[in-house]
């Protein structure tokens, strides 16, 4: 009897260790699976670098496009009829989508009641140099009114995406502190690593009554830039 009793012993003790071994093991069995706490959900990615917050678009004040936005547009620049009359002074601005383009935006920051203006226009010029559209003369826009207007081009154009030039050519006698336009202040540094025909703001030609239809982008000069007449804002719709 006792060593029956001995037997039934050490198999039951045999068998409890065997149910022990099988609930800790991680060998896939039942056990295992049901003990396995299940993985946290992956965190959703963060749009727009984490940040969530976007920049002035030219489209949240109905604007098309603008060579910058026109907060950062505080400067007043000045020159006198000696420094730019009859120049044509570009300042580049790139699209990066199909749009209509119907009227360039031009920050008027001051008038000269006295001025006697004609022969001031702005256009428009592809990357190649070939004039696209233009306005009528804007002399009498730029005897009233300092504030922020639009100026239409005789002729609405579809411009595809690329890179333009829009083209200021002012004529007459003015004040050199009271016609002012509103600019980003940039004058000499907005070219850093640029050269010409890709410059960001220059001058070509002299003696210019009205624009030609071709302008050879491989003469823009920065002399003028460099005495201060700081690139101007524009904005397209």
């Amino acid at each position: 009897m006792r060593t029956r009793t001995t037997t039934a012993g050490l198999a039951a003790t045999l068998a409890a260790l065997l149910a022990l071994t099988g609930c800790s093991s991680s060998d896939g069995g039942p056990h295992a699976a049901a003990s396995t706490p299940a993985a946290a959900p992956a965190p959703a990615p963060v749009q727009g670098g984490g940040s969530g917050y976007e920049g002035p678009r030219p489209q949240d004040q109905n604007l098309l496009a603008w060579t910058g936005d026109p907060n950062d547009a505080g400067h007043v620049t000045a020159q006198s009829a000696a420094g730019v009359g009859g120049r044509i002074t570009l300042v580049r601005i790139g699209l990066r989508e199909q749009i209509t383009w119907s009227n360039i935006w031009l920050g008027l920051a001051g008038v000269d009641a006295n001025a006697r203006l004609s022969d001031c226009y702005l256009g428009v010029y592809d990357a190649t140099g070939k004039l696209v559209a233009s306005t009528a003369d804007i002399s009498p826009q730029l005897m009233t009114d300092a504030v922020a207007k639009p100026l239409p081009l005789t002729k609405p154009f579809t411009a595809a995406p690329g890179t333009y030039f829009i083209a200021l050519l002012l004529n007459g006698n003015w004040a050199t502190n009271a016609l002012t336009l509103k600019a980003t202040g940039a004058g000499i540094s907005v070219n850093a690593g640029l050269t010409p025909p890709a410059l960001r703001y220059s001058t070509v030609l002299t003696g210019q009554t009205s624009l030609p239809p071709v302008l050879n982008l491989a003469e823009q000069s920065t002399s003028t830039i460099n005495t201060g007449w700081g690139s101007q804002w524009y904005g397209i719709s």
